[in-house]
């Protein structure tokens, strides 16, 4: 079957689209993260709204104090999820109001400029996932085949789902302080694929010409897309847990915007979970479709070797975070060998190692 020639350069000019929404997503995302100033603890905003009540009079201390109390519970810094943002409201509500009435309204809350900042980052982020997707449909429309047949195709395909992997956690968690890594990460990915690993659209050679493509691989990449979310919020816990453990340094002041390590643990536990049964599933599928080609399940090849290394290292983080005398911050570096050995399965391996599997299209 001939390939579209104009479809597949829709396809590139898509994926420079994409490109161009991400990288005003992830500077959005900074500014949200880094640029603002430190944060106004709930502590410091009792204590404001109680001396300016206090000025006003002791009958007024005690309604002012129940202000002060509601700004503290629907503070969208310290909460989590969707309800945040209908907390903050963009400065508007009973929160910001009580903030605004109890410092005077001589204060700009820098807490309003950047939850507006992340949901413009959040709204870009979604903007460039149809793109992105797009960009996945006119090269699969290209060569009306599956569009994972080569490294770029898998990087191309893993990184969108990890997009919507963010964008679907962020319906559970407010995760945003995710969004500068998740859309840096993407951004970087794709500019791979348009260069490193450029493939010039074509049909599948005939060693992946099988029903086993459409079982195997996308599994394969979504678990790459799980375990990638996963290991990011593993290096926040980390930092997080580090700075809860000592005086904040100055140039980790905005881990101040981030949860509890605690509670940053528990998502990405929950999502290397599920990448682990992914992967699993994988392994096995993999194993199946070599009986089918080659008429052994395992041989020993550089690729099975390493997915198996790979599920070996999760089982490891899965039994650790089980297990009593290993500390969160112990198991979070597991989590971190082990999305470092996806890494080097998917690059290394594929480009530098000679196999059965060499399929990378370099």
């Amino acid at each position: 079957m001939d390939v579209n020639i104009e479809l597949a350069t829709w396809s590139n000019l898509l994926i420079y689209s994409a490109m161009a929404v991400y990288a005003i997503a992830f500077i959005a995302y900074a500014f949200d993260l880094f640029g603002g100033r430190t944060l106004n603890s709930a502590a410091g905003g009792r204590k404001a709204t109680a001396a300016v009540a206090a000025s006003a009079g002791g009958g007024r201390v005690r309604r002012t104090a129940r202000t002060s109390s509601s700004v503290a519970v629907l503070d969208p810094e310290t909460a989590t999820g969707p309800a945040a943002d209908a907390g903050s409201g963009g400065g508007s509500g009973a929160a910001g109001d009580a903030a605004e009435a109890g410092s005077g309204g001589a204060v700009t809350s820098a807490r309003t400029r950047s939850r507006r900042l992340a949901r413009v980052g959040t709204a870009l982020t979604a903007l460039a996932l149809l793109l992105h997707v797009a960009a996945i449909v006119t090269r699969t429309l290209s060569v009306m085949r599956v569009p994972w047949g080569n490294m770029m195709e898998y990087a191309l395909t893993a990184s969108a789902l990890a997009g919507i992997v963010y964008l679907v956690v962020l319906k559970f968690r407010d995760v945003r302080y995710l969004g500068t890594f998740v859309a840096g990460a993407i951004l970087i990915t794709l500019g791979l694929c348009i260069t490193v690993f450029y493939t010039p659209a074509a049909q599948l050679i005939p060693a992946l010409q099988s029903y086993w493509i459409y079982i195997h691989v996308p599994i394969a990449i979504l678990s790459t897309a799980l375990l990638s979310i996963s290991a990011a919020l593993a290096v926040f816990q980390i930092v997080k847990a580090a700075t809860e453990a000592r005086a904040t340094p100055r140039w980790l002041r905005f881990m101040e915007r981030v949860p509890a390590s605690g509670n940053i643990e528990q998502v990405s536990y929950r999502i290397a979970a599920v990448g682990f049964v992914t992967w699993t599933f994988t392994l096995i599928a993999g194993a199946v479709w070599a009986e089918v080609a080659w008429g052994r399940y395992w041989g020993w090849d550089t690729k099975e070797i390493w997915t198996f290394v790979v599920w070996v290292v999760y089982a490891a983080y899965l039994h650790a975070r089980a297990t009593r005398g290993w500390g969160p911050t112990k198991v979070a570096v597991l989590n971190l060998i082990g999305f470092a050995s996806v890494v080097f399965n998917f690059s290394i391996v594929n480009v530098y190692f000679n196999g059965l599997h060499s399929y990378s299209g370099l």
